[in-house]
């Protein structure tokens, strides 16, 4: 018997309850090193739960100011699996929700109980599945529990359960459908519009700076994102891949529509986070979006209809009032977007400016039974990406730089791909849904006047930093993802894709896709030449510089930097896979003793 367990041992009803506490504390500190931890939990358990019950002849060592120093010794001695398998067993499931009962005006202890079943359910797999049965009772308890509580610590504890309740579809797919399609005896509403309500009122939470709010809507989307994932899979009968399983966004029910307006405003009117733009909650709430698609009957919410649409950039106003003006270079900004992206302006404040259009205001009230017609979800998406984009890769940083990794690994303990990879995805999903949205991202993105004196692969602006992660072997799936937004921007067209930036920029995307040579001229739409008539290069999307027959011929200089141009585009093709290596001019030429070592 360790010493811990003959100190607890030794406790009576008599002992001074400062001598309780410091037993307790003492487990509680020495949790990990106990070798006798599922014997010291079941003692621990067993004298609290005697607490639970009416009878005057309990003979427990601890009095009901004790069970929160209990409960947090349990919880410390259950963070080894050896301690969260005692805690795991039916009976003390079922005990520790008793305890929460009879404690719950006691938040300390109370939460301490629900902490201690959060563990064991993280730990033991199979735990999850015992806990929601009926004769343990976690099915109806965390319904009940979810209701009806309004703290944001017992908010974000509910959910953490509801979470690891539902991770496996294969062994909570009674559990999930229940939840969506039933309301329990005694209740009004399913859980559906449950969570609608808990999050309408944590973003109140949030913006009031309320401890744990943040954390608690974080958990919440979580447990919200299970069953969007699972439920329409559950509830769809139609044929699975190839693989037997339904893709995410494959399947949809109608139960689930009303969620989707309490998730646009969140996504909406959260306020900006800093230094990292995308962070807890809104990568959940982003997370949860994508795995809704734009039906018929949900379209309406997607798309709201915006104060003047007749207007190409009347949409593009920001959503809530901010005191600074739009960017120059935004496009909420009237003004054209063909200024070079190096100039002193463009760089000035230009991260400043792009954070603000995310601000929020915090007045006024938000709640609706609908989506407001003013909400644009395109354009925070938009300037979402922008400025995490922007942040990530400030300036014109080569995606696959070291730094950017070590940037992300600081602020989130993500990659770039985890991080940027869901907004993207939103974005695509959206232009492909609607030629509005591909029309308004091609202005915002793609203009008319853009300035095309530079390579487009090198504007420290979104159009250069999605080209650059084009061409970048760190990222694999922001590559691919930013390949397919440009793609869905340009009507899935890879003559309009490549018009509009060049095929050199796109052929290796494009190659991935099956698309081996370069695709025909497009008939209609992409632009042949810059807006003061100057013919666009094919290759590069850049204006061709006009032959001047009288003029001088090009300097030793010039040629230079014009072969410097070609030897970074054919570096570029053969890192995207586009060309192989033994294709690649210059290479041939290098070995040919033709040119410059590499």
């Amino acid at each position: 018997m360790s010493t811990y367990r003959q100190s607890y041992a030794a406790l009576t009803q008599s002992s001074p309850r400062t001598e309780v506490a410091t037993v307790l504390q003492s487990i509680a500190d020495a949790a990990m090193m106990c070798s006798d931890r599922g014997d010291l939990i079941q003692m621990i358990l067993d004298d609290i739960t005697l607490l639970t019950k009416s009878s005057s002849s309990n003979k427990s060592r601890l009095t009901p100011k004790d069970v929160a120093l209990a409960l947090g010794a349990v919880k410390a001695l259950g963070k080894h699996p050896a301690g969260s398998q005692v805690v795991a067993t039916r009976q003390n499931l079922s005990s520790l929700l008793e305890i929460f009962k009879a404690f719950k005006d006691d938040a300390d202890a109370s939460n301490e109980a629900l902490k201690c079943v959060c563990n064991a359910l993280l730990l033991i797999e199979p735990a999850r599945k015992l806990f929601i049965l009926k004769d343990v009772g976690g099915s109806e308890f965390m319904f009940d529990l979810l209701e009806k509580t309004t703290s944001p610590e017992r908010v974000f504890l509910c959910s953490r359960l509801i979470f690891l309740a539902t991770v496996s579809i294969a062994s909570a797919s009674d559990y999930i459908k229940g939840l969506v399609e039933n309301k329990p005896s005694g209740h009004h509403s399913n859980v559906i519009e449950i969570m609608g309500t808990k999050l309408e009122n944590l973003t109140s939470s949030i913006l009031g700076s309320e401890k744990m709010a943040r954390e608690a809507m974080s958990e919440l989307l979580k447990a919200l994102f299970n069953l969007l994932l699972h439920y329409p899979k559950l509830a769809d009968d139609s044929p699975s891949t190839s693989d037997g399983k339904k893709v995410m966004g494959d399947s949809w029910s109608e139960r689930l529509d009303g969620i989707l307006p309490p998730l646009l405003r969140l996504f909406n009117m959260l306020p900006p986070t800093f230094p990292a733009p995308l962070a807890s909650p809104m990568i959940h709430v982003i997370h949860a979006l994508i795995t809704i698609p734009v039906t018929p009957s949900l379209r309406s919410k997607w798309f709201p209809p915006l104060s003047n649409p007749a207007s190409p950039r009347s949409s593009s106003k920001p959503i809530s009032p901010v005191s600074s003006p739009p960017a120059p270079d935004s496009p909420t900004a009237s003004g054209s977007r063909s200024e070079s992206p190096n100039s002193k302006e463009s760089k000035q404040g230009a991260f400043d400016r792009a954070f603000s259009r995310l601000s929020v205001a915090r007045k006024g009230s938000y709640r609706s039974s609908s989506v407001q017609p003013n909400q644009d979800t395109l354009l925070r998406a938009h300037d979402l990406l922008d400025v995490t984009l922007s942040h990530y890769l400030p300036g014109d940083i080569d995606p696959d730089d070291s730094s950017v990794r070590e940037r992300c690994q600081h602020e989130s303990d993500s990659t770039l791909d985890d991080l940027v990879c869901p907004l993207v995805l939103l974005i695509t999903k959206l232009c492909q849904a609607d030629e509005g949205a591909r029309r308004r991202m091609r202005d915002w993105i793609l203009p008319d006047d853009l300035d095309r004196t530079n390579p487009l692969e090198g504007r420290a602006d979104l159009l250069g930093r999605s080209l650059r992660l084009l061409a970048c072997i760190h990222h694999s799936r922001l590559k691919d993802a930013t390949g397919e937004m440009l793609y869905a921007i340009c009507d899935s067209d890879p003559s309009t894709l490549a018009s509009y930036v060049g095929y050199g920029n796109v052929a290796g995307f494009l190659f991935n896709k099956g698309i081996m040579s370069a695709p025909p001229p497009a008939g209609h739409g992409p632009p042949s030449t810059t807006s003061d008539g100057v013919p666009i290069n094919p290759i590069t999307g850049v204006a061709q510089k006009q032959a001047d027959d009288d003029g001088p011929e090009m300097t030793e200089e010039e040629k230079e930097r014009e072969a410097e141009k070609l030897f970074v585009l054919f570096d570029r093709l053969e890192k995207s896979g586009a060309l192989p290596p033994n294709q690649n001019p210059i290479r041939k030429a290098i070995s040919d003793g033709k040119g410059p070592a590499y």
